[in-house]
């Protein structure tokens, strides 16, 4: 297949909330065990320690109506929460055997106890992340989570996972991280051999395969990508912010670019390049993966940093991606991405970068208004400024 035919195909199975890789999966392994993994972090190495499939569960996309999940739930909490409750409910991820939910906000929180309550025959996982990153304490603090969280599957699973295949996990996760790094350079290098649309399928369809077919699907697709002759368009540089739990419609991804965006930074599946350098693949895996996460983690809304700034981490981003501006797309009642806001907006005007904010939905499908909003913000950055 064509590479465009590739990325078609690779859509077909994203849109797909009934999880046909997951099915096909389980289809060839009797016996094995399928994890759900909400965003942002979770320990993917984990579950393939011990020859489970983690699968990515980032809501229904705007594809289902929710019909049952705002009995369970409230109506005014962000889309990926109520969706993926939906997605339950509905008997669609009924092939997961655990879910993994992460302390990234209150209502993921609250989330972890109703899937807890509605779906009893699978083991649902809180992963307690530490809030003080200053602390002495909070690498060994996580490390005994995951040791926990290994200790659940293990018994899950019925067999034991050794440091060895932790850290065979850990260098397949640090290999197929690189490549997707190699991806996100593309991107910043030049933007017009991949869209971030592009590069968002490339990324998504990861989260439904295990990490070996992703990376050799990578393998395979880099260099058609880089060997592409593509023309360079007049756009602006942005850095695309706030995206970083529930994922946009894929539609308006390709509404900025043909607005007029080069989108050379985002934190669209942060989980992809959370790491900003390799886990130490010797010693203790688990302390490996805790001092990674503490210490060398991208920055993000929803993680505690201590004493460092993430207002110096949005201006890292604008000038190593030499962007002319930044987006910020927020779901609708995100919390943590709305008042990080309030921080970032007032940092870019002291340093006269302009911005652009909006919210956004699963179930959006007319996007003409944020279209206008986008042509007049790259008209007022290459005319104005």
């Amino acid at each position: 297949m064509t590479f465009e035919e590739q990325i078609q195909h690779f859509r077909g199975i994203v849109d797909d909330v009934s999880f046909p890789t997951v099915k096909e999966w389980k289809s060839k392994h009797t016996g094995g065990k399928v994890v759900g993994m909400f965003p942002v972090y979770t320990p993917y190495e984990l579950p393939h320690a011990l020859g489970m499939l983690p699968v990515g569960l980032l809501g229904a996309g705007g594809i289902i109506e929710i019909d049952h999940a705002d009995s369970r739930i409230q109506s005014f909490v962000c889309s990926i929460a109520r969706s993926t409750l939906e997605l339950g409910l509905t008997d669609r991820v009924k092939d997961f055997d655990a879910v993994y939910f992460t302390s990234i906000c209150d209502v993921a929180r609250n989330l972890s106890g109703i899937w807890k309550a509605n779906f009893p025959h699978q083991l649902v996982e809180y992963i307690h992340f530490p809030q003080n990153m200053e602390s002495p304490s909070a690498v060994h603090h996580y490390r005994g989570e995951l040791q926990r969280l290994l200790g659940n599957l293990e018994q899950l699973g019925g067999k034991k996972a050794s440091a060895d295949e932790v850290v065979r996990s850990i260098e397949a996760f640090n290999h197929n991280r690189s490549l997707c790094w190699r991806l996100h350079e593309i991107r910043q290098l030049t933007p017009w051999k991949l869209s971030t649309y592009e590069a968002y399928i490339l990324l998504r369809i990861g989260t439904l395969l295990p990490v070996e077919e992703h990376t050799h699907i990578l393998e395979g697709i880099i260099p058609l990508v880089e060997s592409r002759e593509t023309k360079q368009r007049d756009h602006v540089r942005v850095i695309l912010e706030g995206s970083f739990c529930e994922q946009p419609p894929m539609e308006l991804l390709q509404v900025i670019e043909e607005a007029g965006c080069y989108i050379v930074n985002d934190d669209l599946l942060l989980h992809s390049r959370w790491f900003t350098d390799p886990v130490p693949a010797n010693g203790d895996p688990l302390l490996a993966l805790a001092e990674s996460y503490i210490q060398r983690s991208v920055s993000s809304s929803v993680r505690h940093y201590g004493l460092r700034s993430r207002k110096q981490a949005l201006m890292n981003k604008v000038r190593s991606g030499q962007a002319d501006g930044v987006i910020f797309s927020a779901p609708k009642f995100c919390e943590p991405a709305l008042l990080d806001y309030v921080l970032f907006k007032d940092e870019l005007e002291k340093n006269g970068i302009p911005y652009l904010a909006f919210e956004y939905e699963e179930k959006m499908s007319v996007f003409e208004s944020i279209r206008m909003q986008i042509e007049a913000f790259v008209e007022s950055v290459m005319f104005f400024t």
